[in-house]
C-alpha cells in the first residue's frame, strides 16, 4: 500500500466547497468519484484543508491510499491525462507524487497562504473571481491594523461558531494589502486557519478601510473572542488558496 499525493487546483464556483456534503456536490466527491472508477477501488481522499462554498484553490493537495502502482513518471503522465479527461473543466489535477507513509496533506502542511481579492472597477471578466466594491478604501490604516492582527494567536473572534477544532490558535506570519491593476488584494500567510476566518478577517479590514473602525479596534475585537464583535464575512468567490508548504523531505516525484 502506497501513500500517493494529488496536487491539483480548481474553480469553486460550482461546488459547495471540498469536504462531501450531504446536501451538495463537491470537490473531494468528484475527485474520489473519478479515482475509484479509473483504480477500480474505493478512493477515499484526505484534502489540505476545508475550503467554503465558492472558494477558489489555485493550489491544493490531497492524499490517498492505494496498491496500484505507478511504475514510471510516463505511467503516471498517463494515468493524470486520463484522470483530466474524466473530471469537469473546473477541476484539474497537475501531479501526482508519493508521500511517506506519516504524511497527511492537512496536518504535515507548514504554513498556508490565500489571497483576496477585491475588484474596484466593473469588470465582467471577473466576476467569478473578485468581490465587487465601490468607494475609496484607506489602506494605509488597513496595513497597520493587518499589524495589530499578526500580535495576537486566539482568532477566535474571526471563527465560524460551532466547530469541532481543539484550539483557536493560529500564528500569522504575513498579513498585507496591496494593489494589483485594478484590483486590491490581501494576501495573509499562516501554519493554520479557522472555518470562516480569512472571510471574516477581510470583512473586518474594510471597516478599518471606510473608517467605520480604527486599526487600534481591533485590539479590543480579537481579544473578546466574540465573532459577533468583527466585521461581516465577504463572499467566497474572491478567495483563493494560494499556497501550501511541506517538509520536502516527506514527498518525492515519480521518476
Amino acid at each position: 500500500m502506497k501513500r500517493y499525493i494529488l496536487s491539483l487546483a480548481y474553480n469553486g464556483k460550482n461546488y459547495h466547497g471540498w469536504q462531501r456534503q450531504p446536501n451538495g456536490i463537491t470537490i473531494q466527491e468528484v475527485l474520489e468519484d473519478c479515482l475509484s472508477k479509473l483504480l477500480d477501488t474505493p478512493i477515499t481522499l484526505t484534502g489540505a484543508g476545508r475550503t467554503d462554498a465558492g472558494v477558489h484553490a489555485a493550489t491544493f493537495y490531497a492524499h490517498f491510499d492505494s496498491e496500484y502502482i505507478f511504475q514510471n513518471k510516463e505511467k503516471k503522465d498517463g494515468f493524470v491525462f486520463k484522470l483530466n479527461r474524466f473530471l469537469p473543466k473546473d477541476i484539474v489535477v497537475y501531479d501526482i507524487m508519493i508521500g511517506l507513509d506519516c504524511f497527511h496533506s492537512r496536518f504535515s502542511a507548514i504554513s498556508r497562504t490565500y489571497k483576496y481579492y477585491i475588484s474596484l472597477s466593473r469588470d465582467p471578466f471577473a466576476n467569478d473571481f473578485t468581490f465587487e466594491m465601490y468607494g475609496t478604501l484607506d489602506i494605509i490604516n488597513m496595513n497597520i491594523a493587518c499589524a495589530v492582527l499578526m500580535q495576537y494567536t486566539d482568532f477566535s473572534c474571526f471563527s465560524k461558531s460551532n466547530t469541532q477544532t481543539k484550539t483557536n490558535n493560529c500564528r500569522i506570519d504575513k498579513a498585507r494589502w496591496y494593489y494589483e491593476e485594478t484590483k486590491l488584494v490581501f494576501e495573509i500567510t499562516a501554519d493554520r486557519f479557522l472555518r470562516n476566518m480569512v472571510r471574516a478577517i477581510v470583512g473586518t479590514l474594510i471597516q478599518v478601510g471606510n473608517g467605520k473602525l480604527q486599526p487600534h479596534d481591533l485590539h479590543e475585537i480579537i481579544k473578546s473572542g466574540d465573532r459577533g464583535n468583527a466585521g461581516t464575512s465577504v463572499p467566497g468567490k474572491g478567495l483563493f488558496l494560494e499556497q501550501i508548504e511541506y517538509p520536502k523531505s516527506l514527498i518525492q516525484k515519480i521518476l
